[in-house]
């Protein structure tokens, strides 16, 4: 068998604390580091998750010739010039989501990988839940026939604190639909059908409390098969049991209704009604993710999300916000 993979985690904060839970389950191919500006704070983590190691900067971390990847999972602001500082050292990446702020930063990002023949895997684990990779099954069997309608539902009260750093739009790179709204707007995205045209449209803002965000958006789009579609994002309003909601995908000799976390699957078409698990093993992705950065990293393929496919979702970010200004 091969050597485990050894990362470094940059910054150990809540998600960190995600990717850690999730990786239990593949110790046998992944070996943990952590790495803060808070040498404590590394530690504890070493501590907690089973590490070998941590540091008490990024840069240790970068530097140790033991490492052989990093986990970027700082606020976006700070994404470009780590992922820069790795590759410059050899060092194969993986860049939580949204990777980067501009169009210019994924070009430079681009170039600085294909430089350094290294690999970068953007952290988009919705991508690889099994909810997406049955929806995009089911679209390709033809489950529901011709695609007519999609409609994308993500709506709860979930607010941040006074002190939580994505209030800063210069650490988030925008407000919460730029930080967290894009991992839904990838997966209206990558069922197979491709998003070719987008509009957003954003309610009037409340920044009353602690949480000054903006914080909700809706986007319509059309996809290359003639399909249309909408995407409703908000963390200011209250839903059942603090985020559950469907979503239906509409289709000529069909509908595919599902819980838009993932808990399930109802599909409506030719035949009998059926009701899916996809699967709570994994239910937000995370290992079949690092499944396929090891992957990508030991045979020198591309990962699934690479960053010509995070480009593809940063070019829709980019008309969602160009349109605002017009409306």
């Amino acid at each position: 068998m091969p050597e485990p993979l050894r990362i470094a985690f940059l910054g150990c904060g809540f998600i960190t604390r995600v990717h850690s839970r999730n990786l239990r389950s593949l110790r046998s191919d992944i070996v943990c580091s952590y790495a803060s500006r808070d040498r404590g704070k590394a530690d504890a983590f070493c501590r907690d998750h089973g590490g070998a190691g941590s540091y008490a900067d990024y840069a240790a971390a970068i530097e140790d010739p033991r490492i052989e990847a990093v986990v970027i999972a700082v606020p976006p602001r700070f994404h470009l010039d780590l992922t820069l500082q790795a590759l410059s050292a050899g060092k194969h990446v993986l860049v939580e989501k949204p990777a980067y702020l501009r169009m210019e930063d994924y070009q430079t990002a681009l170039a600085a990988r294909d430089r350094a023949r290294r690999v970068i895997l953007v952290g988009e684990n919705d991508h690889y839940k099994p909810l997406a990779v049955r929806l995009r099954r089911l679209l390709r069997e033809g489950a529901i026939g011709d695609m007519v309608f999609g409609h994308f539902s993500t709506v709860a009260k979930k607010l941040k604190a006074a002190d939580d750093w994505r209030n800063d739009e210069t650490m988030a790179g925008g407000d919460a639909f730029f930080e967290e709204g894009i991992h839904w707007l990838h997966l209206a995205g990558s069922l197979g059908p491709k998003i070719t045209s987008v509009q957003g449209y954003r309610p009037s803002p409340s920044r009353e409390g602690p949480d000054t965000r903006v914080k909700s958006m809706m986007v319509a789009f059309r996809y290359d098969n003639g399909a249309v579609g909408s995407l409703y994002y908000s963390r200011e309003i209250p839903s059942l049991l603090r985020g559950a909601r469907l979503s239906k995908l509409f289709g000529r000799d069909g509908i595919i209704t599902f819980e838009s976390n993932g808990a399930f699957v109802v599909v409506r078409g030719r035949g009998l009604p059926r009701l899916i698990f996809p699967g709570v093993r994994d239910i937000r992705g995370y290992q079949a993710m690092y499944r396929d950065f090891v992957r990508a990293i030991r045979s020198g393929g591309d990962p699934e999300m690479s960053l010509e496919r995070a480009i593809e979702d940063q070019r829709l970010m980019d008309q969602i916000y160009a349109s605002l200004a017009v409306c």
